[in-house]
Parts: C-alpha cells; sequence; structure tokens
C-alpha cells in the first residue's frame, strides 16, 4: 500500500484542522495549504488544502466511519513531490488579520516610559504591520537571494557537477520537508495554527528558546499571513525575514555623547549582580574610548560585604565614592560629585516582594531634585513569570531601561523576549560574564536574537570552532 494524497477547500483556515480529522482521520497529515481566491466585497476567501495519508489508515478511518474507499477520489504517490515556490501565496492586503497579541507591539522609534493601555485588534494588526515595514531593507536582501547565489557562480563552474549538485540539493530539501511535515502533524496542539514546512525550523528554534508560547504563535501567525510569497517557500529566506522582525520587536536605547551630568540608578532583586554591574559600568564611563569624570554613590548600607567590594572597586579604579544613609542626604551626595560628568548609584539589593526597601528606595528617588536614570538590572536565568512579577513591582520608581545580567549562566533567552515584548520598556546594556570590569557590553537586539535562536557564544567560543 502507498500513500494517498486528497485536495479539498475551505473559506476559513479554522475549518482546516477539523476538516482533516472528520473526513482523514488523526493519522492525516497537511502537506499545504494555500489561498486560491482573494476575499471580496461579495465573497469569501477560498483555501486550498492537500492532505497525505497511508492508505491502510486511510482505510481504518472509512471503516471506522462506515465508509468504504473511493479511489477517484484520491491520487496514490510513491514518493515525495518537489516543493512548490507559490505554495503560500501572500495573503490579500485588504483582509483583516486578527492578532493575539498581548499588550505589544508598539513602535521602537521612541521609547519613553511605558504606559498601561489597552490596545484593540485593529490598533494590534497596525502596529504589527509597522512592524514589517521597518524590516523592508532586509527583506530586499532576502528577496535577492536567488540572484546573489546565481551571480556567484562562475562562468567555467561544470555543468555536470551543477547539475549533480543541484539534484543533491533538491533531495536535501525534500527529506528536510519530510522532516518537517511529520512534524507539522502535531499541529492540532497548537491552537490550530498550521505551520507551513518552510517554517517549521524557525518555530522549533524558537519555542526551544522559553519564549511564551502566546507570544511565539502570534508572531508566527502574523509572519505567515503577511510575508511577501516570494519568501516563503525558502527555509533560509523565512529564517533571515523571522531574525529581521525579532531584531525590531527588541528595543535598545542608542547611547550618545554625555555633554551634561548623567546620573544612572541601578535597582533590582537581591543576586542579580547589580554592584558588579557598577563596576563594570563605572570603569567603562571613566577609562573606556571617551572617558568621563566619574563618581559612585552607594545607597546600600545593609550589606557590609557589598558596599565593601564597591568602596574596594572604587579605589583600585581612583574613582570618588560616597554613601548616602538617608533619603534627605542623596541631594548633598550628588552636589558633592558636581566635578563629575558620570554618577553611578547603587541601592538596596531587596527581594521584589519586600516593600518595606522598595519604600525607602522610592523615597530617596522622591527626595532628589536631580535628573535620575533608572536601571532594572535583572538576570538572564529567571523564568518569565519572575521576570514580570520583578518588573510589575519595581515599576513603582518608574524604570527607565533594562540592564540584563548573566547572560552566561544560560541556554535559554525567550524569557527575555516575551518580558520586553509584554513591557516594551528598551535594553540599556549585557553582562555578559562575571569579569571585572570586561563582560559589559551595549545592548544590541542582533546580539540577543542569536542568543534566543541560537544560544549565547562567547567571542573565544567563536574561535575555538574555527
Amino acid at each position: 500500500m502507498g500513500k494517498l494524497v486528497h485536495t479539498f477547500t475551505v473559506e476559513d483556515t479554522d475549518e482546516i484542522i477539523p476538516r482533516v480529522k472528520q473526513d482523514f482521520g488523526d493519522e492525516a497529515m497537511i502537506v499545504t495549504h494555500k489561498q486560491i481566491r482573494a476575499k471580496t466585497m461579495t465573497q469569501k476567501p477560498l483555501y486550498e488544502v492537500v492532505v497525505a495519508i497511508d492508505e491502510k489508515d486511510y482505510e481504518a478511518h472509512l471503516k471506522k466511519m462506515g465508509k468504504s474507499l473511493d479511489k477517484k477520489s484520491s491520487v496514490e504517490v510513491k514518493a515525495e513531490p518537489k516543493p512548490n515556490k507559490n505554495t503560500y501565496p501572500l495573503v490579500d492586503d485588504k483582509e483583516d488579520v486578527i492578532l493575539d497579541f498581548s499588550n505589544a507591539a508598539k513602535t521602537s522609534s521612541s521609547y519613553s516610559k511605558p504606559i498601561n493601555t489597552q490596545m484593540n485588534a485593529q490598533s494590534k494588526l497596525d502596529n504589527f504591520k509597522q512592524r514589517l515595514s521597518e524590516v523592508s531593507s532586509e527583506i530586499g536582501k532576502v528577496t535577492g537571494l536567488s540572484e546573489e547565489i546565481s551571480r556567484s557562480v562562475p562562468p567555467s563552474y561544470d555543468k555536470k557537477m551543477e547539475s549533480f549538485e543541484k539534484q543533491i540539493n533538491a533531495l536535501s530539501q525534500q527529506v528536510s520537508l519530510v522532516v518537517d511535515m511529520m512534524w507539522q502533524d502535531k499541529a492540532d496542539l497548537r491552537n490550530n495554527l498550521v505551520i507551513p514546512p518552510e517554517f517549521a525550523s524557525i518555530y522549533k528554534q524558537a519555542k526551544e528558546s522559553g519564549m511564551k508560547e502566546e507570544h511565539l504563535e502570534a508572531i508566527m501567525k502574523a509572519t505567515i499571513e503577511n510575508m511577501p510569497a516570494m519568501m516563503k517557500s525558502n527555509p533560509e529566506a523565512v529564517s533571515r525575514y523571522f531574525h529581521s522582525l525579532l531584531r525590531n520587536m527588541l528595543p535598545c536605547r542608542a547611547e550618545t555623547e554625555i555633554k551634561k551630568q548623567k546620573i544612572m540608578m541601578l535597582v533590582g532583586p537581591t543576586g542579580v549582580g547589580k554592584t558588579t554591574t557598577l563596576a563594570k559600568l563605572a570603569f567603562r564611563y571613566a577609562y573606556g574610548d571617551k572617558r568621563y569624570k566619574t563618581g559612585i554613590i552607594t545607597l546600600d548600607t545593609y550589606r557590609i560585604g557589598a558596599v565593601e567590594q564597591l568602596f574596594q572597586y572604587a579605589k583600585m579604579m581612583k574613582l570618588p565614592i560616597i554613601d548616602s544613609i538617608e533619603p534627605k542626604d542623596l541631594d548633598e551626595a550628588i552636589k558633592n560629585l558636581n566635578h563629575c560628568e558620570v554618577i553611578l548609584v547603587d541601592t538596596i539589593g531587596n527581594s521584589q516582594y519586600d516593600q518595606g526597601k522598595l519604600a525607602k528606595t522610592k523615597e530617596f528617588l522622591s527626595h532628589s531634585n536631580a535628573q535620575i536614570d533608572v536601571n532594572l538590572v535583572i538576570s538572564a536565568n529567571t523564568k518569565y513569570e519572575d521576570l514580570l512579577e520583578i518588573y510589575k513591582n519595581f515599576s513603582s520608581l518608574n524604570i527607565d531601561t533594562l540592564i540584563i545580567t548573566k547572560f552566561d549562566e544560560t541556554k535559554v533567552f525567550g524569557n527575555i523576549f516575551s518580558l520586553i515584548y509584554e513591557i516594551n520598556v528598551p535594553m540599556s546594556f549585557f553582562s555578559v560574564g562575571q569579569e571585572v570590569p570586561d563582560d559589559i557590553e551595549l545592548a544590541n537586539s542582533e546580539f540577543l536574537v542569536n542568543c534566543i535562536l541560537e544560544g549565547f557564544k562567547r567571542d573565544s567560543d567563536d574561535e575555538s570552532s574555527k
């Protein structure tokens, strides 16, 4: 017995999986689905679905349903068909797409402090389409992919070798599609989201990153429905497009030249590395490419060891440091460092549930007349639910940016993506290791996307693999 291929049509993609289960059973596999008629004022869109199933499984299903096999309505295949480059055409721009964004997709061109507003479905769609337009230059590079490849082949290239290579590549692609389609059989577990085979690899990468599933599915649905049709049949183009889209959903605050005094306060729970991160920043500002007069203020008088460590760092870097015990003393400490272009403020490390210490930090801020940039320090190895709880409790301090630490202590970064997706607060710095003062970098969305989809790699790791 071979494999049978059936084709049917539906007017709504939500009908595909129930129809497949009813007509062909749980063993059937969705090969492709494509739109063959656009939505108009007088008619609904029409989608063509291709389903493959082993003949014995189909007969068993029909027997269960009290029917018999009609081979005239099916086509028996002995090998996997070559992928059709036009399998997934672009959805008509006039067709409404309802997305399930939680509180996401604000434009990344400006980063004011987050405002808690409810967005309706249409505004969420508009915001997502704006993000898609922001990656137009990347899309241009992807759509020119085949042209670049053809230009790279030298004129003297042996034609027989070229033909052989094409056959090998076609076979490899068919094998990949078969593997992806086997995985595609679990589509009913993903809230009726049908993932085309070319999207399967990037979907699995993103899912394994620990990204919140509802965020991933909303992004995948919008990407599948809005991505240019010519790119959908090329897995490499899909991957590059997805990378570009994620980058544009991760806001980073660019560092500008400091022309007047900059005061940065680091806040956050215990154990995330605030003190060592502050020491790295102090060295970066005091001894980096552009050197600034730098001073330190510590409000953390509870942990004697941490205070002594910070004073030791300041002594080694020859930087002034002042401890401020009472909220009313903060402005006086800032005044004493008025010759400094950069002032870094270390705060009390406390649990996000310790409202007493949070209130004390807030009191320092409310008593100061200075312009203070509040940076929430969080650890990359913290699960998403705890990250969101930390942000909610510290948000009363009016967080300006996120500093993310401990990149070297985890292998999954989807939790960070989901947090930023939810709160839309820009990132400013990454602490990528434990070495002071070296392991600090400006936040970079491309670097984080690579961590999300491929894992964190040090430069030394890349060198050793060569």
